[in-house]
């Protein structure tokens, strides 16, 4: 999916969820899920949306 898509769905999932999510950049363009699902390599992390203000 492309970036501008993805940015998008991110910080609407984690607002939604009230949860962490990560944005990740794959092989085949960007994708979103929620942080305690990823066990991925954490390089492929482009950006955190944390629903929660610090």
């Amino acid at each position: 999916m492309p970036l501008s898509t993805a940015q998008s769905l991110a910080w609407n999932l984690a607002k939604t969820l009230m949860t962490v999510v990560v944005l990740i950049r794959t092989d085949h363009g960007y994708a979103v899920m929620p942080w305690d699902e990823f066990d991925g390599n954490p390089a492929q992390v482009v950006h955190e949306y944390d629903p929660f203000p610090s």
